[in-house]
């Protein structure tokens, strides 16, 4: 296939053509000028428009943006908050990385027309604390878009006050979800906590706060600018817009892709990322980082569409791709991602402290070829408690790789069980 045939640039069209340190250059290529017509309109408005735009959540959950804002522009309560999740801490995944070093106004941008939509006059962004030269780049384009009226008080003379701060998070993978962010940013210890109460309703401070990540907010100032049923052609009927991929692994070309929503996954592998070093075969491949499931090359066809992964059980969470060639020791990989999630874990709901150290032992088991029948069903009993009963998508999503190999790679069990079950724990 043509490699560009699927590639259709929104978010990433400015990369390389500006200086990102420069909110001129912003400026210069249409910058900005979707929030000065946000502000011409009315918050519900804009908010039919993200509607009718069908843009969802592309931080995994893939929740209707423009219902969450809705939500939180009728809840009770004062004052409202907005948040940036911009804690990209799932391996395989660099994508919102990209947009803040890339382009940071258009970040920015986009926060200030949903704060404006949705009654809000603070906001934040939650920064990896090793995505150091992102943070550095967003508050200097923070204090850029302050002296030039787009931050601050009455905004552009729309009398609309709204202002962000940068939050650095200190290298926990769990204050990527949203409750453990929140309560982060309150000065607490990051660790998830019960829900509901759902933040667009009871959120930071015990307010309505509405939390979406950095892919979803960029793609409000292009809503904006072209409406929402326009933004709504493109893509497929459950998946508009483009797609942020981060393709890595066993590939001639790893890096970010934008792609149009039902691009097969094969044409991401071999028509931009050029397919596997030396022709070798695809072993499987793993959707939406550590946390997400694997599939057989044989799936490759599958496009990127939420309604396509539902009907097979699956989903590509923040739009990684890595690709593993047929070298790799699958219950190897297995190992190493149930120690970081292990190693990650906040550690407060036994399901996911004490079930993936279990976990450990059992694949070590596999791996040292002493399981037997019973360590195998002890294995599906565990994930299954563990994606069941665990607090938060981290022991949720966990053993997700795990139940995938055995569903499509059984043989990679099944092939190092003993010939007795003396030994079964």
């Amino acid at each position: 296939m043509n490699k560009n045939a699927c590639v259709r640039k929104l978010l990433t069209k400015r990369f390389g053509e500006i200086n990102p340190g420069s909110i001129d250059d912003y400026i210069s290529r249409g910058g900005y000028d979707s929030l000065r017509k946000a502000l011409a309109m009315s918050g519900g408005d804009i908010i039919n428009e993200i509607k009718n735009s069908g843009l969802k959540g592309r931080g995994g959950a893939a929740f209707p943006t423009g219902l969450k804002m809705q939500a939180v522009k009728e809840a009770g309560g004062s004052p409202k908050y907005i948040i940036c999740n911009a804690d990209e801490g799932e391996p395989g995944n660099f994508k919102d990385r990209y947009l803040m070093e890339n382009d940071p106004h258009q970040l920015i941008e986009g926060i200030i027309i949903c704060a404006y939509a949705t009654g809000i006059k603070h906001g934040y962004i939650f920064i990896r604390g090793e995505y150091a030269r992102a943070a550095a780049m967003v508050e200097k384009a923070l204090e850029q878009a302050r002296i030039r009226g787009f931050l601050g008080d009455n905004i552009l003379d729309a009398g609309f006050d709204f202002d962000i701060d940068v939050y650095t998070g200190a290298g926990s993978y769990v204050c990527g979800e949203e409750f453990a962010l929140l309560v982060t940013i309150e000065g607490k210890s990051g660790r998830a906590t019960y829900k509901p109460p759902f933040p667009t309703t009871c959120g930071l401070y015990n307010k309505p706060t509405q939390i979406n990540n950095v892919e979803t907010f960029c793609n409000i100032p292009h809503i904006i600018e072209m409406g929402g049923a326009e933004f709504s052609k493109i893509g497929t009927d459950s998946s508009k817009g483009t797609k942020l991929v981060c393709l890595s692994g066993n590939v001639v070309r790893p890096g970010l892709y934008e792609v149009v929503f039902g691009t097969s996954i094969k044409d991401i592998i071999y028509g931009l990322g050029g397919g596997i070093p030396n022709n070798r075969e695809i072993k499987m491949i793993q959707l939406g980082g550590a946390s997400g499931p694997v599939i057989p090359s044989d799936m490759s066809d599958l496009p990127l569409d939420y309604a396509s992964m539902r009907e097979n059980d699956l989903n590509f969470g923040s739009g990684a791709i890595i690709v593993m060639d047929e070298r790799i020791n699958v219950l190897d990989i297995l190992k190493r991602i149930i120690g970081f999630f292990h190693h990650e874990s906040c550690g407060k709901c036994t399901p996911c402290r004490e079930g993936l150290a279990q976990t450990l032992i059992l694949l070590d088991r596999f791996i040292e070829g002493v399981a037997v029948e019973k360590d195998l069903a002890l294995l599906g009993i565990l994930i299954e408690t563990m994606s069941e009963a665990s607090i938060c998508g981290l022991g949720q999503a966990a053993p997700t790789a795990i139940k995938k190999v055995l569903q499509y790679f059984p043989e990679e069990f099944q092939s190092r069980i003993h010939a007795t079950d003396s030994a079964a724990v």
